[in-house]
């Protein structure tokens, strides 16, 4: 009886049945140049995701010829790199469409799986003051142990009639809430939350703001720019300086806010399928979020391996936020108490 051409594996058609894990590319048969150049990242790194990866990747499947944990990361490597089509990169390691797109989902769970690993605000007391001391070296300003803001991804359409992902620009987009360190290591990613969702929003509705208010340091704060409220554990800059202690305090805190920005033009730049210069993400809200946080996992883990040269701007479409928002006053007596006092201890 004839078996329909529609359940046959596209691996096993082009290339028949043989071994039973296919390496159709080997790391040793490229040069370092050929890898940063078409994956983004040197051999050593890569073979650090091999070894961390490795064992999640291979996990028992029903299909006859696995494809190797090496190949997967490679594929998903191109893709996230160079946002090319998945097509293109499958090709160039010998894999089809099929194959590449089950790659990439393979390893963004891989990685998402790690994310708590390497994405967390550090817990003891000597790494909390070596945070701040860092941020302080920047500019001068005291206390502080992350800096917060939200970017845009943009993403097709889930649906005609869902409108919660057009953000205030008419794109469909995910609003990603993000803190980092002075390094530009981040601690903190929520890359979920809807693009029609105001910075503000997110912040009052993410987990990091039950983290700071529950849990985390009555000695320190995050440092946000306008689009958020002002907060005992947020500093955020004054809409209007008038004495030379307010122009110093929002000149220290610019200047340290920065970091945050640099840190998204890093991202989109080393992660092109982010910055929609080769289109939007064409998955589902929850894939475009677990890749994105995906990359977010590889941005830590590339740091930790010293590639952190800060990277020019890119010429992509993967905005920080420029909200239109009414400058107020935040209602938070006490908040506007600690912002003061900060005031006069440390800038008049």
């Amino acid at each position: 009886m004839a078996v329909p051409i529609a359940v046959l594996d596209c691996d096993l058609l082009l290339y028949g049945r043989g071994h039973r894990t296919l390496d159709r590319f080997k790391l040793e048969d490229v040069t370092d140049e050929y890898l940063v150049s078409t994956y983004g990242f040197p051999r050593q790194f890569i073979c650090y995701l091999v070894d961390l990866l490795g064992a999640t990747l291979s996990r028992p499947t029903q299909r006859s010829r696995a494809i190797s944990p090496e190949t997967q990361i490679l594929a998903a490597l191109g893709f996230y790199t160079s946002g090319s089509f998945q097509t293109r990169m499958g090709d160039a390691i010998g894999i089809s469409q099929a194959s590449m797109s089950r790659c990439v989902a393979n390893v963004t769970e891989a990685l998402v799986e790690r994310a708590s690993q390497f994405i967390h605000f550090p817990k003891d007391e000597v790494t909390v003051q070596t945070l701040k001391d860092d941020f302080y070296g920047l500019a001068g300003m005291p206390g502080v142990l992350g800096v917060v803001g939200c970017t845009h991804v943009a993403i097709k359409a889930p649906n005609a009639e869902d409108l919660s992902y057009v953000n205030r620009k008419g794109l469909h987009s995910l609003n990603c809430l993000m803190v980092c360190d002075s390094r530009g290591v981040l601690l903190s990613a929520e890359t979920h939350w809807p693009g029609s969702l105001p910075d503000s929003t997110v912040l009052e509705q993410a987990a990091l703001t039950s983290h700071f208010e529950t849990e985390l340091h009555k000695d320190g704060w995050l440092l946000g720019d306008s689009s958020f409220l002002l907060r005992t554990w947020l500093m955020t800059p004054l809409h209007i300086p008038e004495t030379p202690a307010e122009y110093r305090y929002n000149m220290a805190h610019s200047a340290t806010h920065n970091v945050i920005e640099r840190t998204f033009r890093t991202i989109r730049s080393r992660f092109r399928c982010l910055d929609g210069s080769k289109g939007t993400l064409q998955y589902s809200p929850e894939k475009s979020s677990h890749i994105i946080l995906a990359c977010c996992v590889l941005h830590n883990i590339s740091l930790q391996h010293g590639l952190d040269v800060w990277s020019a701007p890119a010429t992509g479409h993967m905005e920080q936020s420029e909200e239109e928002y009414e400058q107020m006053e935040s209602v938070d007596s006490e908040a506007c108490r600690v912002r003061q006092e900060l005031l006069l201890t440390h800038f008049s």
